[in-house]
């Protein structure tokens, strides 16, 4: 037989439950008719680094619904993988090889690349190290990487399928520009800052009208050299006359027209507004309207490009500054005024970012957005909480095209290849061998790569062995449920639904669960800059992965931020000691000879623990039927709220059972019969305690996998050891054969007798080892008699050395204090609770001692030296010491009138 250890030691537990479960292969999924299949598909971490708080998060909410339904039955895939995150991993690698003194393009792309996976090996392996830290069972036979063959495979053909179906195209199109990363990234990638900037009210001359201006108010001066228009609203007033004329653009030889256009506000700045349609994407679309050519005035490293300009070769700032100075030299600078504005920042590198008319590809989203908004309307595709159902559609409503490629190295290649003879382009998953135009041999692949969105939006078919027909694909496709982040429903969420539907025709996944993110105490997003992140596996090592996970799913509401607090920790940490030390309680009960005598309870001779606890004895007693009918319903609640994904409110009524009922009362309840009796009463006892902890350990799995598993593993070895770990026993279900209304109800109104009296002693400071008659006085006769049946608990549980029920007060001492509950009258002799000379001469001592603190008091505020010297705080301070003890005072001589 085992033992558990006298205290409950995390570092020694947790490392060798979760090697048994690798060894075990529990975490395994496989085709398997005979079972309903649930899968789940991790977000894939990206590999630039460790995991953090909001990983933790995800991840325990994953291994919660993971856990539950493998031991409901289910053949359960978790499909756990990492993503190759293009930009942010290819920043690491160059800062990497910054600090070595090298430049990536003295590697060239070849030997970059290699570098590039040395970094993914390196961390991907701190990835799953950290998740086998936190307890997470993902099937780890089947972990993919977003560049992997099969993935690669999978997004080649992807990108194949769309282009040949006309939705992947190659144009210009202004898009987010990082002058520093020197690529196109995606609005994923923009922060938007608050900073101080400035509004420049730049005059443009209206040509052919000596003296007269147009005045526009502008952020940025410099693109002034790109503008080709000023445009006013066709319904203003001020500004009817001026559409059609010629403005002359300031520090240029170049004159644009002014033009009318719904999309200027007539209330905001001065109502005209400049068009510069390669360098905003609001005037790209008003460009577009009125045909207005489009002029880049920007190198890739956001330097003025117009040969021939005086501000030619300048840094966007730089030249800022120089036209501004040129603009007041000219008098075309009417005024400054200072202006707090968001700015676009890339968030890998801190760059701010120009928007620019590029040369990229894109991908036509309308027809491919039809399908996903459909999806959501008739129900195939739901959110969790619901609301975020409108972000989705608002998103998918107001899409734009996508623009697809990087200008960086690591990542997927786009497959298009250039004919050097003749310039034709052919998309392809290989090199073509011929050009079809020329016959020529030789080609010159794209160098662009794909947005990292564009491989993981195929993420949960991928993994799965699409684009080929594979039983794992037919078997776990569509997937369940996602769970994620509300702050990627944009970036990740949409663009799997829409693919997925594109690609395989079925929406890839049932229901999306949205959690929110996790903050410091303080309410504040965890970052680097505030320095005020937390390291989980820091957390881990103090307090154990069980501790991190229940403080993390512990009131957790879908959808909702969480404040991280240590105390919250340290609570999470008491509750795991609390299961600990009543689970030894058990077991030192429960020796070698008791489980044989229990084995009298089964009709088997050596009994398994789930073959003794498989059929409920005969003869259970009150406290018996009431804790297993408790917790009969807490296994119905608890299991609803998980099929619901209600995790947080599953814990806190798992807890609160185990924490309250269990060990608080059901525990106590049955002490005198384990002490002071033997014989069938004890072994009933002892049975029902085997059984609700077993029950207890397998609710309380799923969240705190690692404690549950290691309890169990002492329980079952009290009998013929036999038995499933707890990771693959069955979960909990409701029973109709342990519903005892009767004594559920009894108990209740026992406890509540058993609060008020504790109540009643905590109120005057009366000591546990002091002992007290308690009369209970009833008209009703049932409860009387179900008070008649458990007076041996009001001994136990509310420290009385006499419980005497009557239907009347006759023979109550006249000054027993009372308090009243539902159907009854408790009273409790005072002469019981205290002893009333030694109380008499402590209040006395009491009241001397406060009367002299209100003189020393008052005298001080009396004192006319103290109150014109001493500061405000330190009079209002003595002033409420003053009042503190009056109040006390008469609290002392209240009591001193109930003693005589």
């Amino acid at each position: 037989m085992k033992e558990l250890a006298k205290q409950y030691n995390p570092e020694e537990v947790e490392d060798r439950i979760y090697e048994k479960w690798l060894k075990g292969n529990y975490f395994s999924a496989k085709v398997n008719h005979a079972k309903k299949p649930f899968s789940i598909m991790m977000p894939p971490p990206n590999v630039t680094g460790q995991l953090h708080m909001g990983h933790a998060l995800d991840n325990a909410l994953q291994d919660t619904l993971i856990r539950f339904k493998r031991m409901q039955g289910y053949e359960t895939l978790w499909q756990p993988g990492t993503d190759h995150a293009a930009i942010s991993t290819e920043v690491k690698v160059i800062n990497m090889l910054k600090e070595q003194g090298i430049d990536k393009h003295d590697l060239g792309r070849e030997g970059f690349l290699k570098e590039a996976w040395k970094w993914k090996d390196k961390y991907e392996k701190r990835i799953v190290d950290q998740l086998h830290k936190m307890g997470s069972s993902p099937d780890w036979n089947r972990i993919r990487f977003t560049m992997d063959e099969g993935c690669s495979h999978a997004v080649l053909q992807s990108f194949i399928h769309l282009y040949e179906k006309g939705y992947i195209y190659k144009g210009s199109k202004i898009i987010n520009w990082c002058p520093v990363c020197q690529t196109s990234i995606s609005d994923a990638e923009v922060l938007h800052e608050e900073k101080e900037g400035s509004f420049w009210h730049i005059l443009y001359p209206i040509v052919g009208e000596e003296g007269k201006y147009v005045e526009i108010a502008t952020t940025r001066p410099e693109t002034l050299l790109g503008d080709m228009a000023v445009a006013v609203n066709p319904e203003d007033e001020r500004y009817k006359d001026l559409v059609g004329k010629e403005l002359q653009l300031p520090l240029t030889d170049r004159t644009i027209p002014v033009i009318a256009d719904q999309y200027v506000d007539k209330e905001f700045g001065t109502g005209c507004v400049k068009i510069t349609p390669a360098h905003d994407p609001n005037d790209a679309i008003v460009g577009e309207r009125h045909n207005l050519a489009v002029m880049n005035i920007l190198t890739d490293d956001a330097k003025i490009d117009l040969p021939g300009s005086k501000y030619h070769g300048m840094d966007r700032y730089e030249a800022r500054n120089a036209m501004v100075s040129d603009l007041e030299a000219q008098g075309l600078l009417k005024k400054v005024v200072p202006h707090i504005h968001n700015v676009g920042i890339h968030d890998r590198c801190g760059t701010t970012v120009e928007p620019m008319v590029k040369p990229q590809w894109f991908v036509k989203m309308e027809e491919m957005a039809k399908p996903a908004i459909e999806a959501l309307k008739n129900g195939e595709l739901q959110f969790v909480p619901e609301n975020y159902g409108k972000t989705y559609l608002h998103w998918l409503e107001n899409i734009k095209d996508w623009c697809i490629s990087r200008q960086i190295w690591w990542g997927h290649r786009i497959p298009a290849y250039y004919c050097d003879s003749c310039g034709e382009m052919l998309v392809s998953e290989e090199m073509p061998k011929s050009c079809p135009k020329c016959g020529g041999t030789h080609f010159t692949q794209d160098e662009d790569t794909l947005d990292t969105w564009f491989s993981s939006a195929l993420w949960p078919f991928e993994t799965l062995g699409w684009p080929e027909d594979t039983e794992d694909y037919r078997y776990f496709y569509p997937t369940d449920v996602l769970v994620t982040g509300y702050d990627i429903i944009f970036f990740w969420v949409v663009r799997m639904v829409f693919s997925g539907i594109e690609q395989t025709g079925k929406v890839p996944f049932k229901k999306v669960l949205i959690h929110g993110l996790v903050r410091d105490d303080q309410g504040r997003k965890m970052s680097k800059s505030l320095g005020n992140g937390i390291d989980p596996l820091e957390i881990i090592a103090e307090y154990g992965a069980d501790a991190l996970r229940m403080t993390l799913l512990t009131g957790n509401a879908p959808g909702n931020d969480m404040r991280f607090y240590h105390s919250r920790v340290e609570a999470s940490r008491n509750f795991m000691n609390k299961v600990w030390n009543a689970s030894r309680f058990l077991f030192m009960n429960c020796n070698e000879e008791e489980c044989k005598a229990l084995s009298m309870l089964s009709s088997l001779e050596n009994p398994t623990l789930a073959e003794l606890l498989d059929k409920v004895p005969e003869n259970l007693e009150m406290a018996d039927k009431w804790i297993l009918s408790k917790l009969n319903s807490v296994v119905a609640e608890v299991t609803r709220n998980l099929e619901s994904f209600d995790l947080g409110i599953a814990l806190d009524k798992t807890q609160s059972f185990i924490w309250e009922e269990f060990c608080d009362w059901y525990i106590e309840m049955v002490k005198p019969r384990l002490y002071n009796e033997g014989g069938e009463s004890k072994r009933l006892a002892l049975w029902t305690l085997l059984k609700v902890l077993k029950t207890s350990l397998s609710l309380l799995h799923p969240f705190c996998p690692f404690i549950t598993e290691e309890i169990y593993e002492t329980e079952k070895s009290l009998f013929r050891d036999d038995e499933k770990p707890l990771i693959i026993s069955e979960f909990p279900k409701y029973t109709e054969t342990l519903d005892f209304d009767t004594e559920e109800k009894e108990i209740e109104e026992i406890k509540e007798a058993v609060r008020a009296v504790r109540n009643i002693r905590t109120e005057m400071n009366v000591p546990p080892s002091k002992k007290a008659t308690i009369y209970l006085v009833s008209e009703d006769e049932s409860l009387r008699k179900s008070f008649q049946h458990s007076k041996v608990f009001f001994a136990t549980l509310a420290f009385a050395s006499d419980v005497i029920i009557q239907e009347n007060r006759d023979g109550i001492p006249e000054n027993a204090v009372s308090v009243l509950i539902p159907k009854a009258n408790l009273f409790i002799p005072f002469s019981d609770l205290v002893d009333i000379e030694k109380e008499r001469e402590r209040l006395e001592k009491e009241e001397e001692r406060l009367k002299n603190e209100i003189q020393r008091a008052e005298g001080m505020l009396k004192n006319e030296r103290f109150l014109s010297k001493a500061p405000k705080e330190k009079v209002a301070e003595e002033k409420e010491k003053a009042d503190k003890y009056r109040q006390m005072l008469e609290q002392v001589k209240e009591r001193k009138g109930m003693l005589s």
